[in-house]
């Protein structure tokens, strides 16, 4: 057991290596998230005029949420993932991982977990210099539950982001190309992930479909969570949900990882 650690242990840090060694491509992506959020405040503020609230949700509350994704999309989203996988694959870079005892998915979620620390450390930066001008705007709740179901809600969140990632790029082994794919998801995670608006500003019976839906838990599920746009029952519900679709992604993964290999192998991958 010992053993296996090691091995994951090796790839995150050769991960955390080739991400420090871009570094840079991620400070200035965080910079440019702050024309971003600039947009964010000059359109939800637009919408605020002449009334105090939309949703049950002040302005305040609104743009604390979407601070809060934007932060989060650092630290739990699945940049490019996928692509990467794909890329492995498509060059027989995946063979290597045929002949020695290595689960290929902890490999690549190792790599993953890596990234995701250098990039969420880094946005700290553009962070701490936009503080001072959006202190004013932000306003969190301070629930002691809360503190407790993020963990557990954050790392489910990180688990279907790189499942959904890590399934787009095990299509490589049937498709030569998977960007259309990963385009169309992209499009739908923005809408049913809340991205583009809080989900509860959705009609009440869409709403609860999209609650059945992995997107749901991919980013705003945690987001909810800590700006307040949900409560104790509604939070526990969702992380039995969650688990649930983290289950069945991983399934999933398994699945097209064997069915995947057999077609490589067939056509002499």
């Amino acid at each position: 057991m010992i053993a296996s650690f090691e091995k994951y242990r090796q790839a995150f840090l050769v991960g955390l290596q080739s991400n420090i060694v871009y570094r840079w491509n991620f400070v200035v992506r965080g910079f440019f998230s702050l024309f971003h959020l600039a947009v964010v405040f000059i359109l939800w503020g637009a919408a605020f005029a002449g009334t105090e609230k939309i949703g049950g949700f002040d302005l305040r509350q609104t743009l604390t949420y979407f601070i809060t994704l934007l932060v989060l999309q650092f630290f739990i989203s699945a940049f490019n993932e996928d692509y990467q996988i794909s890329e492995e694959i498509r060059n027989g870079l995946i063979n290597q991982f045929l002949l020695k005892p290595i689960n290929y998915f902890l490999y690549r979620f190792s790599i993953f977990v890596a990234a995701r620390l250098v990039t969420g450390a880094l946005i700290l930066l553009p962070l701490l210099i936009a503080l001072p001008f959006v202190h004013d705007s932000l306003t969190f709740p301070v629930d002691g539950w809360r503190f407790a179901v993020i963990i557990p809600a954050l790392t489910l969140s990180a688990l279907i982001q790189f499942s959904i990632a890590y399934c787009f790029g095990m299509l490589t082994f049937w498709f030569l190309e998977i960007q259309g794919f990963v385009i169309l998801s992209m499009a739908i995670e923005s809408v049913l992930g809340g991205q583009l608006f809080p989900l509860d500003l959705l009609p009440e019976s869409v709403y609860r479909v999209a609650q059945f839906l992995p997107f749901y838990y991919q980013m705003y599920f945690p987001g909810a969570i800590i700006t307040g746009r949900i409560d104790l029952t509604q939070a526990l519900q969702g992380l039995l949900i969650q688990t649930g679709w983290v289950i069945a992604l991983l399934l999933l993964n398994q699945l097209l990882w064997v069915r995947g290999l057999r077609r490589h192998t067939a056509v002499g991958g």
